[in-house]
């Protein structure tokens, strides 16, 4: 096992992998920005190192900064979290480079899932199901021509990146040629490419995803499902395990877990990985991408399933065998995570500033992954994202109803939050039944 690993990351998830490197006797060590300076990742962390600027292009995302950080730290390995550098192919090559263990899969791979229009087209030779739409990306000359095979309404997809930037939803052939420029511009800005992809456009889906690991040598376990539908500009808020779709039926899981366990393992995956799929009115499941990394949404996986994702990345990383690692059991009950950000609970709006209080009930049913304390500061230099409340149950109604009652018990001052918007969302009747799709926020915004 590792003696010290560096977290290339910030905020609550660099918190919580500290927390699992201190459970296993391994020392952490933080990065972090000016604005960072006094952050709780750094406060909670055995050693940090400055690496730069607050903007993330002069820190965070700056790859020889961190890499010499872990070096002059003398750190053996670097858990990259999720967002930030965590998908990046290069950084990852780099740190293998300089003799450092990168926490997380092949290069290859991360190459290969990042183009999302290479993946779906990888994916569909490996068995599973995929939208309908054009083969690859379309140039400007051939869109239109494309579009009109893939039929409306449709999506405009970048082909890298992801977060929603650089996809636009057309319902009219009049409004193509203006969303295709839209997207790509948006694109460009963000990847550094505008290559976009054509998909039919899923009326009100489920989105649902499944977590895996591999061995890199062909072994795979799949830790379960998650519903993860409740979202807003393509960024998920709510998320719990298992789904809970009518339509995701046992027969359908069973056959969607037998597609995903073949194709992860026919890629020789290494690590942590999440199949996001999907899920149509008709009962038809689709593959829509796949996540190299820890996913935001990890906890409710680790709530039912009694494992710390975390380790296990660690430990596949470390070169243990799938073997030693604990079997998958079925899922333990049902839980339920909401992202608590710092934005305008009307608008949605990031709403940056001071925390003078973040409290949430003391139950043991209950699990808060922070960035944030009181007294921190939350800067506008990045995502808003606050905490994580999560919550467990016997039963699905019995983690809504301590969902609910944690929700109410959350007290959090000097700084305008969501708290108020996900108590609206839960209270729905669609979210009651567990039967709600991506299109419930959409609709609670407008009304």
């Amino acid at each position: 096992m590792f003696s010290r690993v560096l977290i290339a990351n910030r905020g609550e998830i660099a918190a919580r992998v500290s927390r699992t490197c201190r459970r296993l006797g391994i020392e952490s060590h933080a990065v972090y920005s000016v604005a960072d300076a006094d952050a709780l990742h750094v406060r909670e962390a055995d050693g940090a190192t400055h690496i730069g600027a607050s903007p993330v292009a002069e820190s965070y995302i700056n790859v020889e900064a961190v890499i010499d950080a872990a070096v002059a730290a003398g750190c053996d390995a670097v858990h990259p979290g999720y967002g930030l550098l965590s998908e990046n192919a290069h950084f990852a090559q780099a740190c293998e480079q300089r003799g450092i263990t990168f926490i997380g899969p092949a290069p290859e791979h991360m190459d290969l899932m990042g183009n999302k229009d290479q993946a779906r087209r990888t994916m569909r030779g490996l068995g599973l199901p995929v939208i309908p739409g054009s083969d690859g990306a379309v140039s400007d000359e051939e869109a239109e021509a494309a579009a009109a095979a893939v039929g409306y309404p449709l999506l405009i997809k970048a082909s890298f990146g992801g977060g929603g930037i650089g996809m636009a939803s057309v319902r009219r052939p009049q409004q193509f040629a203006r969303s295709l420029r839209r997207a790509r511009s948006s694109a460009s800005r963000a990847f550094g490419s505008g290559d976009v992809y054509l998909e039919r456009l899923l009326v009100e889906p489920h989105h649902i995803e499944l977590q895996v690991f591999g061995d890199g040598e062909g072994g795979v376990f799949i830790l379960g499902d998650r519903e993860c539908s409740v979202q807003r500009r393509h960024q998920k808020v709510i998320e719990e395990a298992p789904a809970p779709a009518p339509g995701f039926t046992a027969e359908l899981r069973e056959r969607l877990y037998a597609q995903v366990r073949d194709a992860v393992s026919q890629l020789r995956y290494r690590n942590a990985g999440t199949i996001e799929c999907l899920l149509d009115a008709s009962g038809e499941i689709f593959f829509l991408e796949m996540n190299t990394r820890l996913q935001v949404e990890h906890p409710v996986t680790e709530m039912v399933s009694g494992q710390d994702l975390v380790e296990w990345q660690l430990r596949i990383a470390a070169g243990e065998p799938l073997s030693e690692l604990p079997p998958p059991a079925p899922p333990d009950g049902h839980a339920i995570e909401s992202r608590i950000y710092a934005e305008d609970p009307e608008t949605l709006l990031p709403s940056p500033g001071s925390v003078d209080l973040l409290e949430v009930p003391d139950e043991e049913w209950l699990r808060l992954d922070t960035g944030v304390a009181g007294g921190d500061d939350v800067p506008h230099y990045y995502d808003p994202l606050m905490a994580k409340l999560i919550v467990h149950g016997a039963s699905r109604a019995q983690a809504l109803q301590r969902l609910q009652q944690a929700l109410a018990g959350t007290r959090i001052e000097g700084i305008k939050h969501n708290v108020p918007f996900l108590q609206r969302v839960i209270q729905t009747p669609e979210f009651q039944q567990g039967d709600y799709t991506v299109a419930l926020t959409d609709r609670l915004l407008a009304s």
